[in-house]
This record gives structure tokens, sequence and C-alpha cells, in this order.
């Protein structure tokens, strides 16, 4: 019998076709609707490979049956929905996609600070909804980006390619880390801050610190009290990271600016959550890494660190 993989979402066929001709490969076949976890329990009891996305919790519930399971290659950078200590127990390897997402998903953070500042998306619907009768001087005014500060909490790869664009627009970068990063001082210029001193000079605080627990809801009422009144705040990380109801309580009493929102507490967001309902709120579907070239490049590294581990070998990006 071959090694049987089980990939949780529908990826396109040319993606999977590697892994097809070697191993018995079943694939969940909705690309909007996860799989359902009665299912995903049933096949990790027999799968030597899981192909996995944010969505799916790799806990100690399903490990503890999954026997046969040698590695799970999650489709993503972070793997907040991996238990690490209980996969690490099991002897089941696991793997993600860093670096090959880095450049895109900067571009997304940086393109949605700059939504968020000039008021892309309510100057989109103002003329869609056939509001535009004529020029006015200060019709729809946002915020300059360029010469501003932006204080970045999270200076990982991801972080530093932000930073990058950053001083494209002659912007001042602040950033918070768990540890200093003296390359990205010298070679981007950036000044290491506390995490209230950064609050407080930020005209745009960026969050791509990954979910911990140190940093799970950290973004509470008082940091957003902090912010300036005229600061926006974008977040591409993870949603606990804030405190949805403070921050959504900062927006509508001009505590803070506006906000530029990737990830949330709970994806999909409620259509009817009050943050979806607030005009300076420019909101995603948790797209960051989404371009075409991005996600195939992730769907291939998940594919080799697979072959890597069934044929004995080193993968390339295992989670340590």
């Amino acid at each position: 019998m071959k090694p049987f993989i089980y990939i949780t979402r529908k990826l396109p066929q040319d993606a999977v076709e590697p892994l097809k001709q070697e191993y018995q490969v079943e694939m969940w076949e909705r690309e909007d609707v996860p799989v359902p976890r009665d299912i995903l329990l049933q096949k990790s009891q027999k799968a030597s490979a899981l192909l996995t996305m944010l969505s799916d919790k790799v806990n100690e519930e399903l490990l503890e049956h999954a026997d046969a399971l040698r590695v799970v290659a999650n489709l993503a950078v972070g793997y907040d929905n991996v238990d690490l200590e209980a996969a690490k127990q099991k002897g089941v390897v696991i793997c993600n996609t860093p670096d090959v997402l880095t450049d895109t998903t900067a571009d997304l953070t940086f393109a949605l600070l700059m939504t968020a500042a000039r008021r892309i998306v309510e100057a989109d619907r103002y003329i869609k909804e056939g509001q535009w009768k004529s020029w006015s001087p200060l019709l729809l005014a946002g915020a300059d980006v360029h010469h501003k500060t932006i204080g970045i909490v999270g200076m990982g790869n991801i972080g530093e390619a932000v930073a990058r664009r950053a001083k494209g627009f002659d912007m001042e970068v602040l950033y918070h880390n768990r540890s200093r990063k003296p390359h990205a001082e010298e070679v981007l210029g950036a000044e290491y801050a506390s995490l209230d001193e950064l609050l407080g000079k930020s005209d745009f605080v960026v969050v791509l610190a990954p979910l911990t627990p140190e940093t799970h809801g950290l973004f509470q009422k008082e940091q957003f009290q902090a912010m300036k009144k005229s600061a926006f705040f974008i977040n591409a990380a993870r949603g606990p990271i804030v405190d949805e109801e403070a921050l959504t309580e900062a927006l509508k009493t001009g505590e803070i600016a506006g906000a530029g929102l990737d990830v949330f507490v709970t994806e999909p967001i409620d259509p009817d959550h009050p943050l979806l309902s607030l005009d300076n709120v420019v909101t995603l579907p948790h797209i960051a890494s989404s371009s075409t070239e991005t996600r195939h490049a992730m769907m291939n590294l998940c594919v080799e660190n697979i072959q890597a581990v069934l044929k004995g070998d080193k993968p390339k990006t295992r989670v340590e």
C-alpha cells in the first residue's frame, strides 16, 4: 500500500500532481469551505501526511489517533493551529511556508495602510453609489503617508520587508520585538522602541507579530488610548492579538483615526460584526499572501516538504 496523503482544501491539480505520482492522495473538494472536523479526524487516522490550512486544528485530539502520521505541511507561515508539543511527542514533523510569502505579505500590508490612510474604499464606494456631484477642496481628504512614523510590532522577515517599503516613502521606522534586530537598525535605520514609546510616537501602528501566549490580547483599551488620535492601526498578523471590542470603541469614539484589518478573532467574521459598520475601517478576508504566484509557491513548498519527510530526507522548512 502506498502512503496515504490527505489535503484539507481543494488545490489545483498541477500543484498536487507530484504527490499523486508516488502516493495515494485524497483532497477535500471544496475551496471555500473547511473540511468538517469529523472527516479530518477520520482521514488523519490513516494518513502518513497531511497538507493543512490555518483553519485546521492539528491538536492532541487529532494526533492521538494518527498513528501513521509522519508529517504535517501547513500552508502558512504561522502555525498557531498546530500543537507543536503534542506533535513532538508523537514524532510528527511540522512544516510551514516561510520566506516565499514575505514580499507578497509586505505588499498587501503596506497597501492596507495606504488604503486606510487615503480612504480608498470610501472613495470607490462614493463614485459607485452616485454621490460624486462636484469637486471640493476637502472631498474625502485622508492622511499623508510620506514622512510619517510607522511603528512595526513584530520585526521578523515580513516586518523588515514592510520597513523597506516604508523607507521608500521617507518614513521614520520604529519597531518593537522580542529581541533587537541590529541588521534592521543598520541597514534600514529602524529604531527599537518599547511598546508604549512606539504607540505614542507612531502615525501608523502595524502588527506583524506571531500569535503566542505573550502576544495574545496584546492590544487592549490601554494600548489604543496610548496611540495618537490621528493614528491608524493595521493588523496583518493574527486576530486574537487584538481585543476587537476595545478596537471598535477606539474607532467609534475617535481615540484613533482608522484601521486596516486583514485578520479577525473569528474567521470568517460575522457580517453583523460592529467593525464592519464603520467607515474608517478597511477589512480584507485574510489575503495577505494571496497572489497567484505566491500561493502556488506555498503549495509547492508543502509538497516538497511532504516528499522529503516520506522519503526520509530533511524537509526544507521544518518548524523547530
